[in-house]
């Protein structure tokens, strides 16, 4: 099946980062979009996601260090990243058709040739961008597979205005959780972490110690650490512990916003012996273990008691934007989920 020509704009990787990601680093290039396969489906992406991780993919150093989480992008490579559009074509006898909207992983471009089992359909009308593109699932997941949240539950979620934080700690109320803190860098974010994601209360890095901190807003201990950033918090968290806590690892910011550069190694010193005494559990999980919580995420955004979840986002317009995005989600200037719209 030959689709008819079209000009497609897409942001390639120009040259390596050292540090934190700068426009240079990108270049817009127009290609030819058409395609012989019959298992192609054509969409015009209308949103996509900018993830903290392209920094650690794009930089010098993802070439040098082995068993890097995630994929390296070479020089020319157009970047990539969830992205939702709608069906221009399908093939013959496809479920999708024009004007439905599809979740893909191909963003940082307008238009998307994707294989069709590489589209999970939407319908013809979706909720906000966010709940698709941020880590609404993620978190859930979490909270649901990687561990479970019990009725009572005092909750510590480090990163608690970034993209999976912001969903975290209003999901862990719905299921159950009384008492929920968040840690951030930014003063400004504070007022709105607790009017909006309604946290009880906000732990502000560079204010005191993380360790001080957390044991003035929950003396008694924590049951449920979500930790996106390891180091210092990990440390507190492990140390503020109650019987039987639960800890789910999804992320080591520490090591991917490094000032000098980005890496995987997040090194850390815990109390072992504590967690071996109070029978602590300490997991680390990826939500991709279970790809089928995106569908019972998004079943669950109809019922009526899960209605009110607010979708944070941080939304830059226009293709050449995405460079400027990706520093602000890096920067931690962003809240919640950072969303390119095209």
């Amino acid at each position: 099946m030959l689709f008819e020509k079209r000009k497609n704009r897409e942001i390639c990787l120009s040259k390596r980062s050292t540090g934190m990601p700068q426009p240079d680093n990108f270049q817009i290039v127009e290609t030819p979009l058409c395609t012989n396969g019959n298992s192609d489906v054509l969409i015009r992406n209308r949103w996509f996601r900018v993830s903290i991780s392209t920094r650690l993919m794009m930089s010098e150093e993802a070439e040098t260090v082995e068993g890097i989480p995630f994929p390296p992008i070479a020089i020319g490579d157009t970047l990539a990243d969830a992205a939702i559009g709608q069906v221009i074509s399908a093939p013959t006898n496809s479920y999708l058709k024009p004007g439905d909207y599809v979740f893909h992983p191909y963003g940082w471009r307008e238009f998307a040739m994707v294989k069709q089992e590489n589209c999970i359909f939407l319908g013809t009308h979706i909720h906000h961008p966010a709940a698709y593109l941020g880590h609404g699932w993620t978190a859930y997941a979490a909270l649901s597979k990687g561990i479970q949240v019990h009725s009572g539950d005092v909750v510590f979620i480090s990163s608690g205005a970034g993209a999976i934080g912001s969903m975290a700690a209003q999901i862990a109320r719905k299921m159950g959780a009384k008492y929920i803190i968040g840690s951030t860098g930014s003063l400004n974010k504070v007022e709105w972490m607790k009017q909006t994601l309604k946290y009880d209360q906000v732990i502000i890095r560079g204010e005191g110690t993380i360790s001080e901190q957390l044991h003035r807003y929950a003396p008694d201990g924590i049951d449920i650490f979500v930790d996106i950033v390891g180091g210092e918090q990990l440390a507190a968290a492990v140390s503020h512990t109650r019987e039987g806590a639960r800890l789910v690892l999804l992320g080591a910011l520490s090591a991917e916003l490094a000032d000098k550069e980005s890496t995987k190694f997040a090194p850390v010193e815990i109390d072992s012996f504590s967690l071996i005494v109070k029978g602590v559990t300490m997991r680390g999980y990826s939500a991709d273990n279970n790809p089928e919580m995106f569908s019972e995420w998004i079943a669950r955004l109809d019922e009526p008691e899960w209605a009110e979840i607010t979708f944070s986002s941080t939304l830059f317009k226009g293709l050449e934007s995405a460079p400027l995005a990706l520093q602000a989600a890096c920067s931690g200037k962003a809240r919640g989920v950072v969303i390119v719209e095209i």
